[in-house]
């Protein structure tokens, strides 16, 4: 078992890494003054993971869409009961929730931690299937679909995403469909359990009021050794141009909402997170809330304060997002597209780049305040291989040189659309 504490000057932080026995990596941070626990038990496997292989000389097997998501849902229910039912008698507030590019299965306490980490080790180490179990979950993920289908805020992100990505499974609802979740079955879980479940595919993070020592002797007591495994998902070929400019779908809102996407070139797995950052600050300089933009589009009434940005990115994927309530989303499309082509004439404000760039990181240091965040962000810098700490770094020694660079090259009309949810249709 390797152990190292990982501390970073700049912050006056530590916290612990384990790489234990099992294969686990285990990112333990106590935190003194905190009354509440939060652990994460993350799995490098979320809806775009559809087609893999272990051996490099095997073939690829593709599984249905929304597996994932299927197999988060089934992990709750043992021979022996249902885990939330094990949970209630601990205290703890549990929950699970797949993504894009990860599955998480997480609880939160006061008290009984380590009643409820034993809880959540068996929960994730110990699946059980049935032909019956399944075929029942299959019509309640069903009505969870169509429910989806009916959500408004749903609907417009993934009608971006449908309009910018030709192949790529990104485009494809978390859940999956009616149609793909019926050819799921209790061997298809196994296969998918016993691929991405593998311990050393997977990450334990904990954040607040707990002892290490604790956390090692249930680890110690309850993991087995995970065999060695090479995961290769397969490549997936998606094309520079986007498939439509405009997406319009009628359903019931107040206001029309819109999502504004661009497509981007996706980094590699070595810049994804240091171009996700970058991404990040480019875009509160282009229409944070402190921007020209900004303060136009909401002064002649275009926006409200449900505007905002966001950095979408996973494997193979990257886009620009821009999205909120109009009475006229074509309009804001058509003069955010104008802001930024008068912007890239100049290059970025660089007094705006220095101001979001300190907010930025502001934000992450913040995270350090909050168990649930400092957890969340810990997995997903594991997974994007990296520490929590590199990140604070990468946001404090960004240059203004690079990000203009960067902001040349993104942001293009040419690969953007506008999702638009509103009543008419039109």
């Amino acid at each position: 078992m390797n152990r190292e504490i990982i501390k970073n000057e700049r912050l006056g932080e530590s916290y612990t890494k384990i790489q234990h026995k099992s294969g686990l990596t285990l990112l333990l941070y106590p935190l003194q003054g905190y009354s509440s626990a939060y652990a994460l038990f993350g799995t490098n496997f979320g809806s775009i993971n559809n087609t893999f292989k272990t051996a490099p000389d095997a073939p690829f097997t593709t599984v249905p869409a929304g597996v994932a998501h299927f197999l988060e849902h089934k992990m709750f229910e043992k021979e022996d009961g249902d885990a939330f039912a094990k949970y209630a008698k601990t205290g703890a507030s549990a929950n699970a929730f797949t993504s894009f590019d990860k599955t998480c299965y997480l609880f939160s306490c006061t008290q009984n931690f380590k009643p409820s980490l034993e809880i959540l080790l068996d929960l994730v180490t110990r699946p059980y299937f049935t032909k019956e179990s399944v075929e029942k979950e299959q019509g309640i993920i069903g009505q969870e679909i169509k429910m989806y289908d009916d959500s408004p805020d749903w609907r417009v992100l993934f009608n971006m995403l449908e309009s910018l990505y030709q192949n790529h499974p990104v485009k494809i609802d978390i859940a999956g469909t009616v149609e793909s979740i019926a050819e799921i079955t209790a061997d298809t879980l196994y296969s998918c359990y016993n691929t991405f479940y593998n311990l050393r595919n997977m990450v334990l993070a904990i954040a607040g009021n707990f002892d290490i020592d604790t956390v090692l002797e249930c680890c110690d007591r309850m993991l087995p050794t995970a065999p060695e495994i090479q995961i290769e998902n397969a490549p997936v070929i998606e094309p520079k141009e986007i498939l439509s400019k405009r997406h319009v779908q009628k359903l019931d809102v107040a206001t029309p909402l819109f999502s504004i996407g661009f497509k981007e070139t996706p980094d590699d797995k070595a810049g994804f997170m240091k171009g996700d950052l970058l991404n990040e600050v480019i875009l509160d300089v282009v229409a944070g809330e402190s921007s020209q933009t900004y303060r136009e589009l909401y002064d002649a009434g275009l926006i409200n304060q449900t505007f905002g940005t966001e950095v979408f990115s996973g494997e193979g994927y990257l886009c620009s997002i821009f999205s909120g309530e109009s009475e006229n989303p074509d309009e804001v499309y058509r003069r955010l597209c104008e802001s930024i082509a008068e912007m890239k004439e100049t290059g970025l404000p660089k007094e705006e780049f220095e101001r979001s760039k300190r907010c930025v990181y502001g934000r992450y240091v913040r995270a350090f305040e909050s168990v649930e965040i400092l957890s969340s962000a810990m997995v997903t810098a594991h997974f994007g291989g990296c520490g929590i700490y590199d990140i604070v770094e990468m946001v404090a020694n960004m240059t203004y040189e690079e990000a203009n660079e960067r902001f040349m090259n993104m942001l293009c009309e040419s690969y953007g659309t506008v999702s638009i949810v509103n009543t008419t249709g039109n």
